[in-house]
């Protein structure tokens, strides 16, 4: 890649952007750019010293167009005014994922694929490097509580990186070993159906080099990739890796024996609750022994993990009130947190507030979406975050919320949410969305702990 003085961002505010960023501004490159809403991530990158502006104008552009990269996420609308001003007029402008791609060339790419768990995955892998003491830089897609950062910088050429299957991103890494969590349909407003996105994932299983590590049952075969293909699982015990002699302890948290093709790694606690980061475990660990990280500092790291914000991320845990925000957004990863909530909190009231996110999700998982909501006691329905979509006539929050089946249900906009929360009851509480609910983090927190 050309070597450039400016690294200009449109919507520089993303969990993707934001990474990319901070990594060419630790790299002393000039880096500034826009974004539509201030947030506490873009006020983390004013901190750092990254210049930032809220109202879409040409002005704040680096004037140099031979000396600027443009870099800019598919959420921007294509008309908006600085990405079409930087189009028309000399600049180099690429999207987010082939500037991600440019960065993993020549390194040692891990990758962490799959419509649910990347995240989360990712995190635990990068973690696991850093605490074995392997290093790697990272390109994660959330905070990581442990260094309270999206970007890990080392000298080691090893790169971890979560690849995005939203508009083909994906297909901008080659890695050497790839994990591919899941392949649920997602994202139907790119993917014509789920075919047409299982043929994305096996094209990027394709590009991998080295070994494809697949959750068990997922349809990836031999005839899909050159590389090697090993399986994982929960418990299934024909996987390559898996956990067996499972246990929970009072608080959620997971003890169990990690199998893997060089042995058995026992006493493996994660540091966080919930059974589905037992899984998560399992398939970070699987990249980890594949490259070489050895068993007994996987063991060691996954007990100091503290895991990601916004991935079932504990706010409040004392006797008659506890508080989980989660950033789960489609159906399946609303019910695997629910499940987890009920096998940590047993016989508690459990209430849940959902911000469904896009209209053409909710619109084709709205049945799923009412089915995974039902298992709550309590639901709060806010309306719909459109993101980077116009409104869709007939879709809205109700046909979900009509569809619930759950004890007590109400449905209001988000506007009259803290108002509502004022006189409610709260025994447990968990936080469901892709949207702005993250706004909602901090008073709701605060307002509970007031009460006694």
């Amino acid at each position: 890649m050309k070597s450039y003085s400016n690294i200009y961002f449109i919507g520089i505010g993303g969990i993707g952007m934001s990474a990319i960023a901070r990594y060419y501004n630790f790299k002393g490159l000039k880096v500034s750019g826009y974004d539509k809403t201030p947030s506490e991530l873009t006020h983390a990158l004013e901190r750092e010293g990254i210049e930032i502006h809220y109202e879409d104008n040409i002005s704040y552009i680096p004037k140099d167009a031979e000396d600027t990269l443009v870099v800019y996420t598919p959420a921007i609308p294509k008309d908006m005014g600085e990405l079409v001003y930087v189009q028309e007029n000399g600049y180099r402008v690429i999207k987010r994922s082939r500037m991600l791609g440019e960065i993993a060339e020549g390194q040692r790419c891990l990758a962490v694929a799959g419509t649910h768990g990347k995240t989360t995955t990712s995190t635990l892998l990068a973690h696991i490097f850093q605490d074995s003491g392997e290093g790697c830089s990272a390109f994660l897609g959330g905070i990581s509580k442990n260094y309270d950062t999206n970007l890990l910088v080392s000298r080691n050429e090893t790169i971890v990186a979560e690849a995005d299957e939203f508009d083909r991103s994906f297909l901008q890494l080659f890695p050497e070993i790839a994990v591919i969590t899941s392949m649920d349909a997602d994202h139907l407003d790119i993917y014509s159906d789920i075919s047409t996105m299982h043929e994305a994932f096996k094209a990027f299983a394709s590009q991998v080099s080295g070994t494809v590590i697949t959750k068990l049952g997922l349809p990836i075969g031999a005839e899909d990739t050159k590389a090697s293909i090993l399986r994982y699982s929960y418990d299934d015990p024909s996987a390559d890796f898996h956990a067996s002699d499972i246990s929970v302890d009072e608080c959620g948290y997971f003890t169990f024996d990690l199998h893997w093709p060089g042995g058995i790694i026992e006493g493996c606690k994660v540091g966080i609750p919930g059974w589905i980061n037992v899984e998560n475990a399992v398939a970070a660990s699987a990249i980890a022994l594949t490259y070489g990280i050895g068993p007994e500092k996987v063991r060691h790291a996954l007990s100091t993990f503290q895991g990601v914000k916004r991935r079932f991320d504990i706010h409040v845990n004392r006797p008659g009130c506890s508080y989980i925000d989660d950033y789960a957004h489609h159906p399946k990863e609303i019910a695997a947190a629910i499940s987890s909530m009920r096998d940590i909190f047993p016989g508690r009231k459990l209430t849940a507030i959902f911000q469904p996110h896009l209209y053409t999700r909710t619109r084709d998982f709205a049945d799923e979406f009412a089915e995974a909501l039902s298992n709550v006691d309590k639901l709060i329905m806010l309306d719909i975050y459109p993101a980077r979509e116009e409104p869709i006539p007939g879709v809205t929050s109700e046909i979900i919320f009509d569809n619930v089946t759950a004890p007590e249900k109400v449905i209001m906009v988000k506007e009259e949410l803290m108002d509502y929360l004022k006189d409610e009851p709260i025994d447990t509480l968990i936080t469901f969305g892709a949207g702005n609910i993250d706004r909602f983090i901090t008073p709701i927190t605060e307002m509970l702990c007031q009460r006694q």
